[in-house]
């Protein structure tokens, strides 16, 4: 069965983690992704935190699924003759080169588009064009610093606090894929491209307004009733880090569960919703807290909300992370075990479901990775090993129209 994207040929002149994980991707649901880079380094991810001596890292690996890769050297009169084809026959090119990269190579936006009016050119930046930082280079954690994520994080004691998930990163790729998929539509109706460009700032802050939601709160109220600051703590004049707190308004806190002493992850996130809160009572054993007026409402609670959140774990002294969701769930009650990658990499369920995939690769053998987080009732995502660096520079100049001895010119040339 075809894919929903097939037809589409992607440039992929990413690198690292932002740009790789939106061309990713397109390339699972069906577009020809053609990575290309530099002769004999390639992306410098292929490198990085390696486990496996003289093969593709891990990194790398996992962010470049059913992709092909082509090297060339765009220095080269013959390189930039290559790229300049394969504009040509392209819907898209993704990039994340600092400013004015292209424009150096002989490939401005002016220039791409004489040769293709059709082309879709997305870009990665750090922060957005005319920002008064678009000059600085940004990675993962400075995209969080400066989208607003890190300063919320962490307890109200500590420093800021950046969040193991990629929010600079692959979040940024995900909203690009969501970017260039728009363009692409709008191109069936009007047959024109058009720039497409995602900061990730920008992709920080996007996840991050509910936060600045309390801070408009904050400006009016001077406090923020569901922060654990409230009632009992003070507030300056920004949004505070709020430990484990709910975002959403809905009391929240991670929990000591059996065997916390020696199990780092022997926690669960136990959420305290008000319409939960009869049964969370049942379940507890607690029943008379049902009624009682210092009980029986969010605001009542809130003044001894760390009271309740003791009471429940000592309930839960005895009882492993998965006994107590067992318990809580018959109930409707919102919580989780705190999941370790040891356990979610063993998790026959997202095994299953193919959020988790083993694939084999042919020099580092079976790995795992992340698949689709997208699941369709038609179509099924097939998460295939990332190429070794160059895999299909033959088979891609042959497309192009090179002659074999053609080809062979250009690897003597090391254009390729």
């Amino acid at each position: 069965m075809s894919k929903p994207l097939e037809g589409v040929k992607i440039i992929d002149f990413t690198h690292v983690q932002a740009g790789p994980a939106c061309t990713q991707l397109l390339a699972w649901f069906g577009a020809d992704v053609i990575k290309v880079e530099r002769p004999g380094a390639g992306d410098v991810t292929r490198s990085q935190l390696r486990h496996v001596k003289d093969a593709d890292a891990l990194y790398f690996t996992m962010l470049n699924s059913n992709k092909r890769s082509l090297t060339l050297d765009t220095k080269t009169a013959q390189g930039k003759e290559v790229l300049t084809k394969l504009i040509q026959e392209s819907d898209v090119m993704v990039e994340n080169f600092g400013p004015g990269a292209l424009d150096r190579m002989g490939f401005s936006w002016e220039n791409i588009q004489k040769l293709n009016p059709g082309m879709i050119l997305a870009s990665v930046k750090g922060f957005s064009d005319g920002h008064h930082y678009e000059d600085l280079k940004v990675y993962e954690n400075v995209a969080q610093c400066a989208g607003g994520a890190a300063s919320t994080t962490g307890f109200w004691d500590g420093p800021p606090t950046v969040s193991a998930a990629a929010l600079g990163d692959s979040n940024t790729g995900m909203h690009l894929a969501i970017g260039i998929l728009t363009a692409l539509h709008q191109k069936i109706k009007t047959g024109k491209g058009q720039k497409v460009a995602v900061s990730m700032q920008d992709s920080v802050l996007n996840l991050c307004r509910v936060k600045l939601r309390d801070q408009q709160r904050l400006d009016a109220l001077g406090y923020l009733e569901e922060y654990p600051q409230y009632p009992h703590g003070s507030f300056s004049d920004v949004v505070p880090r709020g430990g484990n707190a709910g975002g959403g308004g809905q009391p929240g806190w991670v929990l000591k569960c059996k065997g916390w002493e020696t199990d780092p992850n022997a926690y669960i996130y136990f959420t305290i919703q008000g319409h939960a809160w009869a049964p969370i009572c049942k379940a507890l054993g607690k029943p008379e807290w049902i009624e009682d007026p210092a009980y029986n409402t969010a605001e009542a609670r809130q003044d001894k909300i760390f009271d309740i959140f003791s009471f429940i774990e000592s309930w839960l002294s005895d009882k492993t992370k998965f006994e107590a969701v067992d318990i809580l769930r018959k109930f409707d009650i919102p919580c989780s075990p705190v999941l370790s990658m040891k356990e979610i990499a063993n998790d026959p369920s997202l095994r299953e479901s193919g959020t988790i995939v083993e694939v084999d690769h042919p020099k580092i053998g079976k790995y795992l990775t992340v698949g689709s987080p997208i699941k369709f009732s038609d179509m099924a995502v097939e998460v295939k090993a990332s190429p070794l660096l160059g895999e299909h520079t033959d088979e891609v100049l042959a497309q192009l129209g090179y002659s074999a001895d053609q080809i062979a010119e250009m690897h003597a040339a090391r254009a390729v």
